[in-house]
This record gives structure tokens, sequence and C-alpha cells, in this order.
């Protein structure tokens, strides 16, 4: 395997050659989605750009075993896991059982992910499905020295570790200052330092999840689960650990104590993170009132949105920044965005009709290379689309007459752009946007109308029938026809 690939490595804060830990295997962890709400529009980008990863390493012929966790078990209110259960709250309001608000909310999230068509993660387990294992992980910890138990919880002991190891490796923060920046929260009383973080958390008499333990009748911290699961899935020692840059400076720099204090090793050898959305500069959130849910989105139904875009329209948008860098939501983006993808796809709706000559004067092997390039360096998604943009121009060229390619350059073109497109950047053909349904409806109720009117009643039937077997009902009224998906 030709192997150019580099990442960047938040753990060393530099690009480093990807070189698995048991070649030709790779493992990846990615944090998954708390299933309490709908996912939100930063949760899809950073499934997106993993998605990319999956499929570029799936391309390289690594054998990826990919791992998405659901939390499941009651992501709980603050940074540090205490407060509020949401799952509970949740709960009693909607008066259903909790594991009732996870399936719904785990359903949306799966037809999410599928409408952006990102592949399914090899494994997904969740955190309520391995309690055991968490329980068994804070055991270790605590015969480790590095976890004490008080009045029925359990937390990590941050400063004992601290003497030993790095805590701030992931992020470089200075521990002085992490200490005065700590904010006072419930359980602080029991613990011994104001860092130590919770394993696993008495359950009060309302809490509705909870389950038996060596030291209370409870439920696990939010940082345990992953590093139970992954270690289950992936060994002491993996190959990459991704999620939102968010989860770096608390929940994975826990999730490294948390193995060095049970397995005596760093869990994984690469950590990938994504970096923030932001909407006409300013950072998306609820309390700002510019964050966006995927359907607000697709439909246009957010006061931000002039109309909706298509999900292939966003999954584009997405992969036309970095992973790494900050995206920024517009209107103006999101139309260019859009018309740049119907550019793309267009083309490729050109590639069974170009005619191939004796000659060539193009070069798609210099294309195809310079695609490797950009997605071998830290799969920088931007530099191969607009490579792939000459690619375009080069479609349209033979197209248009302009330039000539022999059947070898044609079959490399198609080739090119089934590898990179559809396959790596995880693109696909669509017919979802409102617009291009309506007006395409617009000219078949035409042809009908004209079949009636001309009383050939056959065609007129056959074009009702026909439509009507891929779930669009027509309706004839005073008005005009109209017609709706059914």
């Amino acid at each position: 395997m030709d192997n150019n690939l580099v990442v960047y490595n938040t753990l060393t804060r530099k690009k480093e050659p990807f070189v698995p830990v048991n070649f030709p295997f790779v493992g990846m962890y990615v944090c998954g989605p708390t299933v309490y709400s709908d996912v939100h529009l930063g949760n899809c980008r950073t499934f997106v750009s993993f998605d990319l990863i999956y499929r570029y390493l799936k391309y390289l012929e690594y054998k990826v075993r990919y791992v998405r966790n659901i939390t499941d078990a009651g992501h709980l209110e603050g940074d540090r896991d205490e407060g509020d259960d949401k799952f509970s709250k949740k709960a009693r309001l909607e008066k259903l059982e909790p594991m009732e608000i996870v399936q719904k909310y785990t359903i949306g999230f799966h037809d999410v992910m599928q409408l952006f068509n990102a592949l399914p993660p090899n494994i997904e387990p969740t955190a309520t499905g391995h309690i055991t294992e968490q329980i068994e992980m804070i055991g270790q910890i605590i015969n480790n020295g590095l976890a004490y138990e008080r009045n029925g919880s359990v937390y990590f002991d941050v400063e004992k570790y601290s003497r030993d190891h790095n805590y701030t490796i992931l992020t470089n923060r200075n521990m002085e200052e992490l200490l005065a920046n700590t904010r006072e929260l419930g359980g602080q009383d029991e613990k011994k330092g104001r860092l130590d973080f919770a394993l696993w958390i008495k359950a009060k008499p309302e809490h509705i999840m909870r389950w038996p333990s060596p030291w209370s009748i409870g439920f696990p911290g939010w940082h345990i689960e992953c590093s139970a699961m992954s270690n289950k899935y992936l060994g002491h020692t993996f190959d990459i650990h991704g999620g939102g840059m968010d989860l770096a400076a608390t929940h994975h720099t826990n999730e490294i104590a948390q193995s060095q204090a049970s397995n005596h090793t760093h869990p994984a050898k690469y950590w990938l993170h994504t970096n923030m959305l932001t909407v006409n500069g300013t950072r998306m959130s609820k309390s700002a009132g510019n964050g966006f849910l995927p359907h607000e989105l697709f439909t246009g139904a957010h006061p931000l949105l002039t109309r909706g875009y298509s999900p292939m329209t966003v999954r584009f948008f997405m992969l036309q920044a970095h992973y790494r860098s900050t995206l920024d939501f517009s209107n103006e983006a999101l139309e260019a965005s859009d018309k740049g993808f119907r550019r793309l796809m267009n083309a490729c709706g050109l590639l069974d009709k170009l005619k191939p000559s004796a000659s060539s004067d193009i070069d798609v092997s210099s294309l195809r290379d310079r695609c490797h390039a950009a997605m071998d360096d830290d799969f920088n998604s931007p530099i191969v689309i607009a490579e792939l943009f000459e690619a375009v121009r080069v479609i349209n060229s033979i197209y248009d007459g302009k330039a000539k390619a022999t059947e070898a350059d044609i079959t490399a073109l198609k080739t090119l752009i089934k590898d990179f497109v559809y396959d790596i950047l995880g693109l696909k053909e669509e017919m979802s946007q409102t617009e291009d349904i309506g007006q395409l409806m617009d000219f078949i109720i035409q042809l009908r109308h004209e079949a009636k009117t001309n009383k050939d009643y056959a065609t007129s039937d056959k074009i009702r029938n026909g439509l009507q077997s891929i779930g669009i009902q027509l309706k004839d009224g005073k008005e005009g026809t109209t017609w709706n998906k059914g």
C-alpha cells in the first residue's frame, strides 16, 4: 500500500505520518450524539467530517473498525457531570419512559445521517448497554489509587494523577488557570479537589435511570462511557479518536486520564478534532438564536434562511471547508454551494455522452495525483473539490468539442469521478430540491393537459397512474391540476 497520508494530531499539535498501530487494521472511535433532543448542525458537521475520513481510509484499503457511540445514560448539565438528568427531565415532561426518548431521537439521528449519505459505523454501542464495563473500569481506577468513593459517588483524583502524568497534555492548558476557572458545582463538597470529576454518581430518589454498583444505586459519569466502550471494541490503544473541538478540553482530557489510570496507556495514537460552526461570523448557538436544526436547513423554516437547501448541497458546503477550519453559514455561501454542487453533478451527468477521439490533449493522471495529494494532506477536501472543478472544466470542454480525449482518458475521468466525488466525498445526485421537482411537475402536468385536450385519454391516464406508482398524487380542480407527494 502506497501511503503518503499525514494527519494533524491534536495531541502533538503537528501533522504526522499516519502509521496504524496494527497495520493494516485501523481503529477509529468518534464521540457520538447524546440522544435527548434533535441532533444539531454542529454534530452533523463532525459526523460528515469523520464520514469523509472513514471513506478515505477504506479507499486506501485499510481494514477500518469505526466505532461511534450513542450517549443514552443521562447526559448531565455542566461539563463535569453534575446537575439534573436531561433524559429524566424530558421523560417526566412528555410522560414517557426514558428509553422512549432515546429511541425517538436515535432514529431521528440515523435518518439525518442517511440524508447526508453518511456511512453507518461498524459498531454503534450505547452507554446503557455497557454499564458493566464502566463499573469494571471504575473499579480498576480505584484499585490503582486514582479514584475515591464519597457517599456512594466515585470521583477521579486529578491532583494525585497529575503528580505523575500531564493531565492537560491534549490542550496544553495551565493547571492553575483551570483551577481558577472551575465553577462551583453540585457535589463539590464531596470532592478532594475542584478539578475532580465523577466516575459514578449516586442517584437521587427522583432519578429514573439507575443501576446497581459496588458503591450505590446510581449511574455512570459522562466521560467513563467512552473510555469503557473504546477499550472494549478497539483495545487499550487504537489509532484515531475524534470529535468536535469542544470535547478536547474536558471530555477527551478526562478520557486520557481514565485510560492511563486503568490501563497505563494513552487510549489513542492520533486525536482529530473538527472546528466550530458560525453564522454570519457569529458562533452558532441556541442561546444566540442562530442555531439550525438539519430539517430547518432543508426546509428553509428558519428566520435567518431565505430558502431551504438539499442535504447534498449542505454536505457539499461542509466539505468545502477543511474539517479543522471554522465553517461560516450564510445564505450567500449556501447559494454559492448550491450552484457549485449543481455544476459538479451536471458535469458528472455528461460523462456517458462524451465522444472519444483518436488523440488526446488532457492529462487525467496528473489531475488524479493532485486529488490524492490533497486527501493525503490531512483530508484536505477543499483542495480536492477545487481539483474536481478542473475535471468539470475538462469534461465540459470535451463535450463542447473544444478538447479531445481518447477512450482510455474518458474511462479514467469516469473512475476519477466515481472515486473522489461519489466514494470519497460521499456526494450523490438527487432530485430533492423543491424548485427542481416543481419545474419538472409543471412540465409533466402540461403534457397531461395537452393529452386530455387532444382526447388522448390513454396517455393522460398513463401519466397519472405512473406518477401515482412513485408516490405522487395529482388532483384536478377548477383552478387547474395540483400535485403532492403522498
